[in-house]
């Protein structure tokens, strides 16, 4: 089956049609049980003891996860299992004949589950050269839960994250955060955490907040929004992005920074008189030489006409 994006699971999830098999993949630990924790929220909470499974890939048999699948749920239309540190159920320490003969009846419970239980696979590293984690990744809706690969995911992760810690957020600070943190999952966390910490208290998390307590990321200005609409030589959707990110609360010097890294992605023939036109705006803006959004505007228009030309 194709990859399944998270923000897609999460709406699968939302209105409980889910299929029967997941495979959660991706280097963060953490991630990745949150996801899986999340498929719990298909079953009323009454009703998760009867419906709601754990198990763990090295302390089980195929067996007992044939039994649990099979067992009929109670009083809802699905039972959820999570299969945690399932690498060890698809890769037996040992080989022998038993393990091959436990292989062989994983294969044939993957090519045919229950179709009134949805079973969530946990996964580590997996050896692709096996014929059970073929057959799984052929099967399983495969989630990458360390990935986020647009400006738009990152801002739902965080408005997901948020409400599930019963945080408040203004409107603007999810894409606020984004900003300073960049794409990366591990940061996005540590941000919301760490502004969570500094605002606690607050009745809500602004933007402001955000740049008092977050740091900026190595890459926050690099990964989306400006400087990629500028790269597809898009000027609306840049000047766009331009606007969005004011409302939001990004200063301009941190936009003009978006700009830089674009500017240097150039073709090398035009990078040079992108360069000036950036520090041209920066001497611009820190000698109040007219209004910011407009020299930041202006600059947009120019790069792009720059790679026309």
């Amino acid at each position: 089956m194709p990859p399944v994006a998270t923000s897609a699971l999460r709406k699968q999830i939302a209105s409980g049609e889910t299929g029967p098999l997941y495979a959660l993949v991706g280097g963060d630990d953490m991630e990745k049980s949150a996801v899986a924790a999340e498929f719990a929220e298909m079953v009323d909470e009454g009703l998760r003891a009867f419906n709601v499974e754990r198990m763990y890939g090295g302390e089980m048999k195929v067996s007992d996860l044939v039994d649990a699948a099979n067992t009929l749920p109670m009083m809802v239309p699905r039972r959820v299992i999570t299969v945690l540190e399932a690498e060890k159920l698809f890769m037996p320490k040992r080989e022998s004949k038993a393990a091959d003969e436990e292989l062989q009846r994983l294969e044939e419970f993957l090519q045919s589950p229950s179709e009134t239980t949805t079973i969530v696979f946990v996964c580590g590293a997996l050896d692709m050269r096996r014929r059970v984690v073929k057959r799984l990744v052929s099967q399983a809706h495969v989630v990458n839960c360390g990935e986020i690969e647009t400006q738009d995911d990152a801002e739902r992760w965080v408005k997901v994250r948020a409400a599930r810690d019963g945080i408040s957020l203004d409107p603007a600070t999810p894409r606020a955060l984004v900003a300073r943190t960049g794409l990366d999952i591990v940061r996005l966390r540590a941000g919301l955490e760490r502004v969570s910490l500094y605002a606690m208290g607050q009745p809500t998390i602004t933007p402001d907040d955000i740049r008092q307590a977050v740091p900026a990321g190595p890459e926050a200005h690099t990964d989306f929004g400006i400087a990629n609409a500028i790269q597809r030589n898009d000027v609306r959707e840049a000047l766009r992005e331009v606007g969005r990110s004011l409302e939001a609360g990004m200063v301009p010097v941190f936009i003009l920074g978006q700009l830089r890294f674009a500017a240097q992605r150039l073709p090398a023939r035009r990078v040079k008189s992108a360069v000036e036109a950036v520090f041209r705006t920066d001497i611009a803006l820190k000698s109040s030489g007219g209004d910011p959004r407009i020299l930041i505007e202006r600059l947009v228009v120019e790069m792009c006409e720059s790679r026309r030309a």
